[in-house]
């Protein structure tokens, strides 16, 4: 993918760094792999209009700071859960407002509907996707891990044989599956956090597109608030009635412990008690990469 740095014609141009995308038709778009093929989404049926709330709950009291404005959005209906079988053409690779990485619109061949999935790198238009249960592990291909040779590098990866997937949904995001036995199977997080996880669970092969979403930087203000995020204010700059950090003769912000709004500790190294823990088996240290 092509990073386009503009001139600065205004000051907000100084540093605004973009991915170049643009649309082609079908045999220009086989050249080059990365370009979105359109800009306007394929499958009218999928998408459904999205209402913010932002960051406030049933009662419009606000539980998520920094959050309010930004562009209107409407949603991509992704299917994360492909444990049936099935085989696809795909038809198209698309922008989604709603996420960082590109999606593909794929057209199933048995039941003769479309429908999205997330789009892994060097995804082209016509090519062949399959959900299998005993398939061959090729790109965007989903199977259960059992079927998944080890050191291969996967993505949208299911926590439990009923769920959807959960892991590995970002852009340039990928796991590696490490190990694998008659029952389960240990994957390595991109966080290099690793996990036990059953053979039944399903994840597809490769790793996920727009790589290099994290070279474009915001740029400005604006960009922030089109993104729905609010400006932060730091709580040694408030009043003691608003924060436990504020007051203060000048600048105060060392000798106390750092806690939230709420008076709860931050730096204390505390995790939560969830059944996830169990399938934890090695976390990130600090200063690892």
């Amino acid at each position: 993918m092509v990073l386009n740095k503009l001139s600065p014609v205004t000051p907000s141009q100084r540093n605004c760094v973009l991915i170049k995308t643009k649309k082609c038709d079908f045999a220009y778009f086989l050249k080059d792999t990365f370009n979105l093929s359109f800009k306007l989404p394929l499958i009218k049926s999928k998408i459904k209009g999205l209402k913010r709330g932002s960051g406030r709950n049933n009662l419009g009291k606000i539980t998520i700071f920094h959050r309010g404005g930004g562009h209107k959005k409407k949603y991509r209906q992704i299917s994360f859960n492909r444990k049936q079988d099935m085989i696809g053409i795909v038809t198209s690779i698309e922008y989604d407002p709603n996420r960082n990485c590109n999606i593909a619109s794929l057209y199933n061949i048995k039941t003769f509907k479309y429908f999205y999935i997330l789009a892994p790198m060097y995804l082209k238009l016509g090519d062949i996707i399959k959900n299998s249960s005993n398939g061959e592990p090729m790109l965007g291909h989903s199977l259960p891990i059992e079927n998944i040779p080890v050191g291969s590098f996967i993505h949208n990866v299911s926590v439990k044989t009923k769920k959807k997937s959960q892991i590995s949904r970002a852009a340039g995001s990928y796991s590696q599956l490490i190990e694998k036995t008659s029952s389960y199977g240990r994957i390595k997080l991109g966080s290099k956090e690793q996990r036990f996880l059953s053979n039944k669970c399903y994840a597809t092969i490769g790793i996920l597109s727009n790589d290099e979403f994290f070279m474009t930087p915001l740029g400005k203000a604006g960009r922030s608030r089109w993104l729905n995020k609010r400006p932060k204010v730091r709580g040694v700059a408030m009043n003691p009635v608003d924060h436990p950090h504020g007051g203060g003769e000048g600048k105060t912000s060392g000798g106390r412990t750092s806690v939230t709004p709420w008076g709860k500790p931050t730096k204390n190294g505390f995790t939560s008690k969830t059944k996830n823990n169990l399938i934890i088996t090695k976390r990130k240290k600090n200063g690892e990469n």
